[in-house]
């Protein structure tokens, strides 16, 4: 039998609690320990989560990378690309782009009874991806943008569509600016409406035909504003990025969907520190209650192991009854801590219960993001934290004199 575990059993669930605190503070200690692991797992998944979620949203409405001109710079009306140069053959073979979609997009008015408002037409090809936008539609339906003749439907957001007080089925003019700069008329149907909760898109954007923008910029057969490259995962945005930019031509740049928004990406940022913040005070306070609970239970059994050690145990067998003590504290939070964090992170996931102002937040409900890999690092992160915390327990419990600690009667 092992002896220190034995005494490390018999210290922690002894029965005579009237007369030492020791299952009570083992029972303080798990506590503390469950909601250390709890409130860490919570703060990393829905950090990690928001942050995902809102980098999908940008990259999913425009892109993961712009292939475009370098004649369009920042601005929302587009200059024909310079296909020449551009490497398609290795574009496709590359393993992590998932697909692209031609786009162009031109600035204008929307003007009705109710108002107007300044925005982006953003026009897309037969190859639009129609089921990445789908999760984006809140009503109506997508136009088919493969017809030859030009598709006079278009989606609009629901905050323009709010402010203009227009719905699905609705005519609209919309005026645009030609190179002579004389106005523009074209007249569209509202065929959708979409939401992002990103306030940049949806005060700015609504979909249309790509044809209405190569007619109205007078362009020649075939020619685009640029590609919107879709990756399979968006954390290899910043690995791909400089190799799409070797196969774009000399003529044309690639612009990352986090260079797009960067304000936005800055604010989301700043979920990293916010996130180890809470990590590091979790763990400060689980280690300093450790800390507590273990100089209690040494105090409580001085003359204990004053004892011990008249009858010839070693300094080391004593100290592994207190990393057993420790493992009796860790385990059962961890695993508790664990399990409910786990439960709460599901019924967030797929339910949905803390909800959000989006027009703050950019989304309705608090996102998950659920890693397994961070429940095993929290967990691993704890246990060697604590044991480093054993060194002051034990360094007192080699000084302790038999000859000092031990009374008769």
């Amino acid at each position: 039998m092992n002896l220190s575990w034995f005494i490390a059993k018999r210290v922690s669930f002894a029965k005579d609690s009237k007369k030492n605190l020791s299952q009570i503070i083992v029972r303080i200690g798990q506590v503390a320990v469950t909601i250390g692991v709890v409130i860490s797992l919570l703060s990393i998944a829905t950090g990690f989560g928001a942050k995902k979620s809102i980098k999908e949203k940008l990259a999913d409405f425009n892109g993961h990378a712009v292939l475009k001109s370098f004649d369009t710079n920042n601005s929302y009306s587009s200059s024909p690309l310079k296909e020449k140069g551009i490497n398609f053959k290795e574009l496709n073979n590359y393993n992590e782009v998932s697909n692209y979609q031609k786009f162009a997009s031109k600035s204008g008015i929307i003007r009705t009874e109710k108002g107007f408002e300044g925005v982006v037409y953003k026009g897309y090809s037969n190859d639009f991806d129609i089921k990445r936008f789908q999760k984006f539609m809140v009503e109506g339906a997508i136009p088919d943008f493969s017809k030859k003749s030009y598709n006079d439907e278009v989606i609009l957001s629901k905050k323009i569509a709010s402010n203009l007080e227009l719905k699905v089925g609705d005519d609209f003019v919309m005026y645009f600016i030609s190179e002579s700069n004389k106005p523009i008329y074209r007249k569209f149907t509202v065929k959708g409406i979409f939401k992002t909760d990103i306030k940049d898109i949806d005060e700015n954007f609504i979909i249309g035909d790509l044809k209405h923008v190569q007619r109205l910029n007078k362009w020649k057969n075939g020619e685009i504003g640029g590609y919107e490259i879709f990756l399979k995962d968006i954390e290899h945005l910043d690995e791909i990025a400089p190799m799409l930019s070797k196969i774009s031509g000399y003529e044309n740049t690639i612009e990352k969907s986090t260079d797009t928004y960067v304000q936005i990406i800055s604010w989301i940022n700043l979920f990293d520190t916010n996130i180890y913040v809470i990590l590091t005070i979790m763990f400060f306070v689980v280690v300093i209650n450790l800390l507590l609970i273990l100089l209690i239970l040494i105090i409580e059994r001085t003359q204990f192991i004053g004892i011990m050690k008249t009858l010839g145990t070693s300094n080391f067998k004593i100290q592994m009854i207190f990393v057993y003590n420790v493992l009796i504290i860790m385990i059962p939070g961890l695993i508790a801590g664990n399990a409910i964090a786990l439960i709460l992170l599901l019924i967030q996931k797929y339910y949905g219960i803390i909800r959000l102002n989006p027009e703050n937040y950019f989304f309705e409900a608090v996102p998950v993001y659920l890693n397994p890999a961070y429940f095993i690092l929290v967990s691993v992160f704890l246990i060697l934290i604590s044991m480093l915390a054993l060194l002051i327990p034990s360094f007192i419990i080699s000084k302790i004199s038999p000859t000092k600690v031990l009374k008769f009667d």
